[in-house]
């Protein structure tokens, strides 16, 4: 089984010093030997600039970031190495490796310079959400949606160099407004990295019916998350989050349906039981087979849907 999971803030952990990626049992949610317990075969590790670092400081602790994730790596280099390429996966599988992609969450990191976009690129980001909940530089983000605005100038020159680089936007944490002036905008397939469906849960992080058959209709994929208030009332569970895969599949189809766990980016208390940490990916793959899907719809909504998509839009080779 080929899993991948398409959001998680360990770096936050590992650069404030409260442990590193080798280490178990200094808490968290994701560490190595937990990966390797739940067979996870690709991570997408964000880089999250907090708010103290703001106004003036969102490029500097990103590339703080992008360096505490690059240490890891070459420190970690027999069991985990960067992926740039879909096909690093492959690679890191072959030789029994975890395959590690970099993103951006929120695009506070760019300091407002396009330059800087490229720059991160270089380094071996590739993939990006736009923005956090709040308003930055780009746009607007979810908790922002009283002002109905979309993309600012400049993040409408941000989302066509990513299309032309080839980073996968992510449209997690936008208002509505803006989630719709990025489906103008770009032409290439988008991930949805972790939220889940309004129709379950009306929370404003969540996306409607439409949304969600926007991105499927641009070829893209939903990560559907862990986090409790995302889930709703009465899904705090491992079936909980399946409600939400099951309610996506129906409306898109299951090839559109992958998983964004949100590890670490959210307290112990705000997880579902069943699922306190990454070694217990297993357990959604149960689930979904006692649902009746079948096993080549569990492949994709475990991994095989996101790696499609970032194969589309950063290439394989």
């Amino acid at each position: 089984m080929f899993i991948m999971d398409a959001h998680c803030d360990t770096l936050l952990d590992i650069a404030a010093g409260r442990r590193r990626l080798a280490e178990q049992g200094k808490g968290g949610h994701i560490d190595l030997p937990r990966m390797i317990d739940g067979r996870v075969s690709s991570q997408i590790f964000a880089i999250y600039v907090e708010p103290e670092y703001l106004p003036g400081a969102g490029a500097r602790q990103a590339l703080r970031l992008v360096d505490v994730f690059c240490r890891e790596i070459e420190e970690n280099s027999d069991s985990i190495m960067l992926a740039t390429q879909a096909g690093d996966a492959g690679r890191a599988r072959d030789e029994g490796k975890i395959a590690a992609f970099l993103s951006i969450e929120g695009g506070e990191a760019l300091d407002g310079s396009i330059e800087l976009l490229r720059i991160f690129y270089r380094l071996g980001v590739r993939l990006m959400t736009l923005t956090w909940s709040r308003r930055n530089e780009l746009g607007d983000g979810a908790y922002e949606e009283g002002t109905r605005g979309g993309l600012t100038r400049f993040g409408v020159d941000v989302v066509r160099e990513m299309d032309r680089l080839g980073m996968v936007v992510d449209v997690s944490h936008l208002s509505e407004a803006t989630f719709w002036h990025v489906m103008e905008v770009s032409t290439k397939p988008l991930i949805a990295s972790h939220s889940n469906a309004r129709a379950l849960c009306g929370h404003s992080r969540n996306l409607s019916d439409e949304q969600a058959k926007a991105i499927a209709d641009r070829g893209g994929v939903i990560g559907v998350t862990f986090v409790g208030p995302f889930l709703g009332e009465g899904r705090q569970s491992v079936q909980g989050v399946v409600d939400h895969i099951d309610h996506f599949a129906g409306v898109i189809g299951a090839d559109h349906v992958a998983v964004g766990s949100d590890f670490d980016g959210v307290s112990d208390s705000a997880l579902p039981e069943g699922l306190p940490d990454v070694s217990h990916m297993a357990a959604l793959i149960d689930e979904l087979a006692r649902r009746g899907y079948s096993d080549a719809a569990v492949q994709g909504i475990m991994g095989e849907n996101l790696l499609r998509v970032v194969e589309s839009v950063i290439g394989l080779a």
